[in-house]
């Protein structure tokens, strides 16, 4: 393909950022290209470079980088632009999705204005003619009602819409090349192949070029064209998606496709626990949140059922907004329930008061979903795992707790000096490692994980996975496991349970359900995950077509 039809051409691109302990090389000589109506994945393991890259392509990088070689967007030579002459080029020429929209979005202004703003910094236009435009493209990215909407405010839309919206933003002005950041990560499933089918349509009705940076590798084989894999700030590999996934050529693509969890109908029947109470028993339970300034409550969870073994593992699946997270938390004692019956270790929580929970919390461990947010950063990861000793009175100091926390720290598989490290001196597995530590601490006869891995590199969230898995037969605390990822409940769960609208839809044997689903909206939950097989999904996206 000549030059003429490459939307980008990168050559001996060198990143190196100056810190503290000196420089650290990011990104070292790479080449790559995209060409005109192309999707370019760029894959790896977080600190591959593979993000670092693409915010070359519009001129993001902080001033504590040095970036040399040639980054030829639209014809423009980026590592050369400055001020105006920048501020000009993005948007017009190169666009940005980035990973979490309400970043990308700012919350006091009403999402078409901020669109409209977006143009009229570019273009001499009336205020009239953007939001015009404003409302075209919401309407293009699939926001109903898009001229009455266009007066919301961010928080007024759930993920997906709001994913939308920061898509339609980088597209007002028409860019030849769209930098997606991780666009899915955060999504359900659902809304995950919503997105995708966008993604795929700009690139078929705008013929913009897409580089897409992902750990999501059924998001790849979905999606892409073309696939360059990074490890360590090096292109190890780059070819053709179907001969990527059929005969990956460096031993390190090899290792990442065979990290990626898939939806197998494993058969993990939990035979035990029968003639014993349920750690976790649920009756027609229901939560209200209370509505403000008079307004009717939001029934978040509603006549739910459900129990958890001793030593099982219950997968709680479902879109965001189902109520998993709040049975989760409900579970845990952070959330009231109001209505129904939950008995958790044997204590009633409907009407429960915090000192008749106290003396029964050490019987339940929480794993969070960003342990980044749920550590301390002033205390070091010893002193957090050693905490719940020390609230329960079973130790008083953080020394007296050392032997038990090393002893925690290697179960994990993480050694004993991080436990004079700070949180933000671990690495995002580390840290759910030893979230999984700290978890585990008063040795709990139920845990409850709430998308533990959904943040994860694929071959972390690999390690991470089969560590918990050890964790759970040796230790044989029953879990709850909160997922919206399917192949993770298949690997893991002896049971699942499927949410929708606040409600059970459909429950028992994992191999049951996710082999013989007989509700429709648990058929849609799997006909939306993305398979790790371009070939296969390209089949099952035919299907979906009406």
């Amino acid at each position: 393909m000549s030059a003429d039809h490459l939307a980008v051409e990168v050559t001996g691109l060198d990143v190196t950022f100056a810190t503290d302990g000196g420089a650290v090389h990011a990104v070292r000589g790479i080449d790559l290209d995209v060409r005109e109506r192309e999707v370019l994945a760029i894959v790896g393991e977080s600190g591959s470079g593979k993000t670092v890259t693409a915010r070359t392509l519009l001129g993001l990088l902080p001033e504590t980088a040095t970036a040399s070689g040639a980054v030829v967007v639209s014809g423009t030579d980026v590592v050369a632009l400055r001020g105006e002459r920048l501020r000009a080029f993005r948007g017009s020429e190169a666009a940005m999705i980035f990973q979490e929209p309400m970043t990308a979005l700012n919350p006091v202004f009403p999402v078409g204005w901020q669109i409209a703003e977006g143009i009229r910094s570019h273009e001499k236009i009336s205020k009239r003619a953007a939001r015009r435009r404003a409302v075209d493209m919401l309407r293009k990215v699939g926001i109903p009602d898009p001229e009455r909407r266009a007066n919301d405010y961010p928080h007024q839309f759930s993920g997906g819409q709001k994913q939308r919206i920061v898509i339609a933003q980088a597209l007002a002005l028409g860019p030849r090349v769209l930098v997606a950041d991780e666009p899915t990560t955060a999504l359900d499933v659902t809304v995950q192949a919503e997105i995708l089918d966008l993604l795929r349509q700009v690139r078929d009705e705008f013929g913009t070029a897409i580089v897409l940076i992902t750990h999501n590798m059924g998001v790849v084989a979905d999606l892409a064209d073309r696939v360059c894999v990074m490890y360590r700030g090096e292109i190890v590999e780059t070819a053709p998606v179907e001969e990527l996934f059929r005969a990956p050529q460096a031993e390190y693509t090899r290792a990442l496709l065979a990290a990626v969890p898939r939806l197998e109908i494993a058969d993990r029947a939990f035979r035990g626990g029968e003639d014993e109470a349920p750690v976790v028993q649920a009756r027609a339970l229901e939560i209200v949140y209370p509505g403000r300034f008079g307004a009717a409550g939001f029934r978040a969870v509603s006549g739910v059922d459900l129990e958890i073994r001793p030593g099982e593992v219950l997968g709680l699946v479902g879109e965001s907004g189902s109520g998993k997270s709040t049975i989760g938390r409900a579970i845990a004692g952070l959330t009231t329930v109001t209505g129904g019956s939950l008995d958790v270790l044997g204590v009633e929580m409907n009407g429960v008061r915090e000192r008749q929970l106290r003396p029964h919390r050490h019987g339940l461990g929480f794993v969070f979903q960003d342990p980044a947010s749920s550590f301390n950063p002033l205390l070091t990861v010893g002193a957090c795992v050693a905490e719940p000793l020390i609230v329960q009175g079973e130790a008083r100091t953080v020394a007296e707790a050392e032997e038990r926390v090393v002893d925690l720290l290697e179960a994990v598989r993480l050694p004993a000096d991080f436990a004079r490290r700070y949180p933000h001196e671990l690495s995002g597995g580390q840290r759910q490692r030893a979230s999984l530590a700290r978890a585990l601490t008063l040795e709990p006869r139920l845990v409850v994980a709430d998308e533990p891995t959904s943040a994860l590199d694929v071959s972390v969230q690999a390690t991470v996975l089969e560590l918990f898995q050890d964790l759970q037969e040796r230790f044989g605390f029953a879990c709850l496991f909160i997922t919206h990822d399917l192949a993770v409940v298949d690997l893991l769960a002896h049971r699942v349970a499927v949410l929708h609208g606040g409600r059970i839809v459909e429950q028992g044997a994992t191999a049951q359900v996710l082999g013989a689903p007989t509700d429709p909206y648990t058929r849609r939950l799997i006909d939306a995950l993305p398979v790790p097989d371009p070939v296969l999904q390209a089949e099952r996206r035919a299907a979906r077509r009406p």
